[in-house]
């Protein structure tokens, strides 16, 4: 994957503008509170007027958001960086998962993607962690039962009796014919 960092706050916003407009990311609540910091703590960034215009609730919220963002890379550097600022306040967690942020965090091209690790350590599912438990399982008991002990063969015997969910049938089938075999020696 191509990592690239971005110089000024206007491209970093260009290219989240995507990731916070779709799949409803931002909710009517949270888009307010982001317009309304940016009107009155810093009143140079959006005039009453402009900030009445982005709360209309006529318009879709997508919409807003869209607009919002395309009026403040409009303004210059400054104002997108002080939507990050309010965004980072008002959502944080969004704000730690912009495509942007994952980027500025992981300059380095050598260094291991986290989330792609996480996808290639678990691509096999729980299927195959409950085959290898029970392979381990299985092997853990033959040896169990590897003592000549006779009072340990009666007991795997009734454990087996009890697992062909756990171990299938064929398995077990082989299994109780190896106890057997391990009884008569």
């Amino acid at each position: 994957m191509l990592y690239r960092t971005y110089q000024s706050y206007c491209q970093r916003l260009q290219h989240d503008m995507y990731f916070l407009t779709s799949n409803s990311r931002l909710n009517e609540q949270v888009v307010d509170k982001i317009i309304l910091q940016l009107n009155r703590v810093y009143p140079q960034i959006l005039t009453d007027t402009e900030a009445e215009k982005f709360r209309n609730p006529k318009a879709s919220l997508h919409t807003r958001l869209s607009y919002l963002i395309k009026h403040l890379q409009k303004k210059g550097d400054r104002h997108c960086q002080e939507f990050y600022r309010a965004l980072q306040i008002n959502a944080e967690q969004l704000y730690n998962d912009l495509p942007s942020r994952k980027i500025l965090k992981t300059t380095d091209s050598t260094e291991i993607d986290t989330d792609m690790e996480k996808c290639m350590l678990n691509d096999r599912g729980p299927v195959f962690f409950l085959t290898c438990f029970s392979v381990a399982a299985g092997f853990a008991l033959f040896w169990y039962c590897s003592h000549s002990d006779t009072k340990v063969i009666g007991r795997a015997r009734r454990i087996l009796g009890f697992s062909p969910i756990i171990i299938g049938r064929h398995v077990r089938n082989i299994c109780m014919l190896y106890l057997e075999d391990i009884s008569r020696n």
